[in-house]
């Protein structure tokens, strides 16, 4: 039977746990995740997670924070004034917004709470600084790329 490896095209269904089993994240009654296997497009401990995984099989993944979104960097969050934002955005906690700093450069920010005449954000992802539990099941190799073994 196939397994899973990199460059493979799969679709999981995930539930998403802190490791004191409260749910931040699940798959379930919606359609599976799909993702490119070793492409970076999800976490690191994830995507190693998943190889040589076989159609159907189930697996708990232990991510510690390293290997999910990471340690937080330190920083703390900061006030930004509402008046400095699009009249029209919505936003909530836990939204991410995109900022150019001076040189240009994209920041990612998550908002953290909402105030009267402005609103925090910390430039941590939400999920920084927490080792994760993920329950997953291989539902499907949709697309697989052959194996090239060099001699």
């Amino acid at each position: 039977m196939q397994q899973v490896k990199n460059g493979d095209t799969i679709k999981v269904h995930y539930h998403g746990k802190f490791t004191d089993g409260v749910t931040f994240d699940s798959s379930e009654g919606v359609e599976p995740l799909e993702f490119e296997v070793g492409s970076g497009q999800v976490i690191k401990g994830f995507d190693d997670g998943v190889l040589g995984m076989k159609v159907g099989e189930k697996r708990t993944l232990e991510i510690p924070a390293g290997e999910a979104y990471g340690e937080t960097n330190g920083e703390e969050p900061f006030e930004f004034p509402k008046t400095q934002l699009p009249e029209n955005l919505h936003f909530e906690v836990g939204m991410g917004l995109n900022m150019t700093n001076e040189l240009g450069q994209v920041i990612p920010l998550f908002i953290t709470d909402i105030l009267e005449d402005s609103i925090m954000l910390d430039s941590n992802h939400p999920l920084a600084g927490e080792s994760l539990v993920f329950d997953i099941e291989l539902v499907e190799i949709a697309n697989s790329k052959p194996l090239i073994i060099m001699p």
